[in-house]
């Protein structure tokens, strides 16, 4: 008893003399910390369980023996106390304080900033209401006008929106929705598994078990959830970045950013029934749970609290959007080389990956057992993994040389694995074709050149272009692409530098202190430098990845400029002398912030308040009058033709067949699509009359703006991708051939030349549409 008395007194002399060495290095003043510094050195005196000093050099099982080690310190702990429960403590007062003076920071933090979070999201819901009713005078139009806001094919969703409403249960209406053969001319298709219907599904019935038919119009019911959405996307933004920077003020700065970027974050200004708008802030909360879930010295309530948000947001992120799952494999390969270079602990991917295969086993029978889930790169990926380590041991020990060259073969085995399985899933079970995707990449990277109407129409579609200057130009406006470019390069540079010294053998410390400088050390942060660069090369080929790449560029560059540790690590680069680092560093972790944040304020707040206080005015007079003509003067039973774009909005505002829907991913739609575009080819019009009756259509609209569309000739106008597919229309060495003996439907049939009139008869014409009735029966004799 009196030596183990000796041993406690010698050890508060240590950490007296140890507590004084410091503050003699810093200066006879204290120098303030942050709050979550503070508790690192509260948190170093009575460590937490699982958080070490290092791990082992050259072992092969690194995290299990640190997690070991921890177990036999906590043993040892235990026996300590039982007997030193009957010893005279040491003085202890001053650490007992100290941490109950820790403890109450850490709740007033935490207050405060989750108050910040919640306020920042509900004051952007609110933004977009007033914005979107300020953009359309929603409130003053009637029904037919509020439709035709959902501009292009996304009001589709609201059309099976306003189904379900209509149906007389909520089990009667999902049973026509997946026997729907009132949509699509002559097909029957599975609405809910064809255009992922399980918002619209949800929302309907809360609709109804809310009893919210006497307070809310459907509409607006609709639109405030999609918005509140949206609330959630940003709070989750403010989270990730708060948490790895350990302030709010980094989440308030990532919210900001955000909103002075919407053109290039977000859709919802425009297309608020699209699946993007409801499914990524599920994947915005999964980002969240993941970065919380990666940290070392997370608690383990904390830790199980990310494992079943990240779990949840997970399976509804792939259950509701058909791209769902291959953003979650583009998540996978940068945890993937996270694994490979052994920056995270084993049994934390373990549980990722469960995650991720429970997720996908899931959502299969929900999605009417969808087999590209089955075959997905998700779940190659997955397989590969699992395969490759069991034929692979001793992956993460040896000379560096010897380590390297072992995790290329990983690399070749995984993906050699998951090939084969997808190969192989898709000779066993039949999956749907999608030959037109292959085409198309080949097509967009050069390595093919193509006629194919389909294949050429992706290549024009808006988000699969690669970004213009004016992209990069908005982006360094607001300032958050300098910055961008600075914090991404100092992580890496950190990364790497950790990579390094796994391949060496050399430990690595689990809970690093702010004056290492290890920035490139935390699980968390390396996991986002593989995310941003991953998605970032995805945007730099396609527009529309922006909408996933660009909101995280906002919350990565926040949590840099706003994390003390980041700039300890630049200063400990430049070996500075004069000035402390651990004191620069908390200065200008505060003082760049905030200057960010107030000449954004003073440049960006004026244009916001404006664009609330503006009244724009969304009108298209033109399309008014088609929908109201197809609404009260055409049959029930009539079906339409024309551009999958327009006749979304006239199944919307109708409810009338149609003969193809504005899907891109459906390759025997899209067959469909190129059928009925040939009105505007050079075809005659007996081919037309055949076209149209094969697909049962009675009528067809013909766009003005599509048939007399001007721009340059091999551009993207749909008449030039028909004549160059059908072979009437060559270009060779910039002369223009034509071979066909007949001229533009589309032009012809306005004249009333024969023998268009035996065939077609004009019903309805404007400044922008002309609707055909298909004749029932016509002479063929000219």
């Amino acid at each position: 008893m009196t030596e183990l008395r000796h041993r406690r007194e010698a050890t508060c002399g240590e950490s007296d003399d140890i507590l004084s060495k410091a503050s003699a290095e810093l200066g006879s003043s204290p120098v303030p910390l942050p709050e979550d510094k503070a508790e690192g050195l509260a948190s170093e005196e009575l460590q937490q369980p699982g958080s070490v000093d290092g791990c082992p050099a050259s072992t092969s099982g690194a995290w299990e023996q640190m997690e070991e080690e921890t177990e036999a310190k906590e043993e040892s702990n235990k026996k300590g106390d039982e007997e030193a429960e009957h010893s005279e403590p040491c003085d202890v007062k001053r650490p007992r304080n100290f941490g109950k003076s820790v403890l109450v920071q850490r709740l007033v933090k935490l207050l405060f900033g989750c108050l910040a979070a919640v306020t920042c999201g509900m004051m952007y819901a609110v933004y977009l209401s007033i914005y979107h009713e300020k953009k359309f005078w929603f409130s003053s139009r009637q029904e037919l006008e509020r439709e035709i806001t959902f501009q292009g094919g996304n009001g589709l969703y609201y059309y099976y929106y306003k189904h379900m409403l209509k149906a007389p249960s909520f089990e009667k209406g999902i049973y026509e929705l997946t026997r729907d053969n009132r949509t699509v001319s002559a097909l029957t298709i599975n609405a809910v598994e064809q255009l992922f219907l399980y918002p619209e599904l949800v929302t309907s019935f809360l609709y109804r078990v809310t009893g919210s038919q006497d307070v809310i119009e459907p509409v607006y019911f609709y639109i405030g959830v999609v918005f509140g959405l949206q609330a959630i996307y940003v709070t989750a933004l403010f989270v990730s970045s708060w948490v790895m920077s350990g302030t709010w003020v980094a989440g308030m700065l990532a919210v900001a950013w955000y909103i002075i970027n919407r053109p290039d974050t977000t859709k919802v200004d425009y297309a608020i029934p699209l699946r993007d708008n409801w499914a990524l802030p599920y994947f915005s909360c999964q980002v969240a749970a993941l970065t919380g879930f990666l940290r070392n010295n997370i608690h383990s309530s904390m830790e199980m609290f990310c494992y079943l948000l990240m779990s949840a947001s997970t399976f509804t992120f792939i259950l509701i959007w058909e791209h769902g799952h291959y953003v979650v494999f583009v998540q996978g390969l940068a945890l993937f080389l996270l694994d490979c270079f052994d920056l995270v602990q084993p049994r934390k991917m373990a549980d990722i990956h469960k995650v991720y295969l429970c997720s996908l086993l899931l959502a299969y029978p929900l999605q009417f057992q969808n087999p590209s889930l089955l075959s997905c790169p998700l779940l190659c990926l997955l397989v590969g993994s699992a395969l490759a380590r069991y034929l692979q041991h001793n992956l993460k020990v040896g000379p560096p040389l010897a380590r390297l060259m072992k995790i290329l073969l990983h690399f070749y085995l995984v993906f050699t694995i998951g090939i084969t399985f997808s190969y192989l899933v898709k000779k066993i079970i039949p999956v749907r074709e999608s030959d037109h995707i292959l085409k198309f990449l080949e097509a967009k990277f050069g390595l093919n050149s193509t006629t194919d109407f389909v294949t050429n129409l992706l290549l024009c579609q808006d988000d699969l272009q690669s970004p213009g200057q004016d992209f990069f130009l908005r982006l360094t406006q607001a300032s958050v692409l300098p910055f961008y470019l600075l914090v991404l390069l100092v992580c890496l540079l950190s990364a790497l530098q950790a990579i390094y010294c796994r391949l060496s053998g050399q430990p690595l410390k689990s809970s690093p202190r702010l004056e290492d400088g290890l920035i490139g050390q935390q699980p968390e942060v390396v996991y986002h430098v593989f995310h941003t660069l991953l998605f970032g090369g995805l945007a730099m080929l396609f527009v529309g990845m922006k909408y996933l790449w660009t909101p995280y560029v906002c919350m990565f560059t926040a949590f840099g400029v706003c994390s003390p540790e980041l700039w300890v690590t630049v200063f400990k680069w430049l070996r500075l002398k004069s000035v402390h680092p651990v004191v620069l560093a908390l200065i200008l972790s505060t003082a760049v912030p905030t200057i960010i944040g107030f000449s954004l304020w003073r440049e960006y707040f004026p244009r916001l308040i404006t664009e609330l206080s503006e009244l724009q005015e969304f009108y298209d007079p033109d399309t008014v009058e088609l929908m109201n003509w197809i609404k009260t003067q055409a049959p029930m039973a009539a079906v339409f033709a024309g551009s999958p774009q327009l006749l979304g909005s006239v199944k919307l505002c109708s409810g009338c067949s149609v003969t193809s829907l504005p899907l891109y991913t459906d390759s025997t739609l899209l067959r469909r699509s190129e059928s009925i575009y040939q009105v505007y080819a050079l075809r005659s019009a007996e081919d037309i009359y055949k076209i149209l009756t094969s697909y049962q259509a009675s009528h067809v609209i013909i766009e003005e703006a599509v048939c007399s569309e001007l721009g340059p000739p091999k551009g993207c106008r749909i008449k030039d991708l028909l004549d160059i597919s059908n072979g009437h229309v060559v270009y060779e060495k910039g002369e223009m051939y034509a071979f066909s003996k007949y001229a533009r439907f589309c032009q012809e049939i306005k004249m009333n030349y024969s023998p268009y009139i035996n065939y077609f008869t004009r019903v309805f014409w404007n400044r922008s549409y002309h609707i055909y009735k298909v004749n029932a029966v016509v002479s063929f004799q000219y």
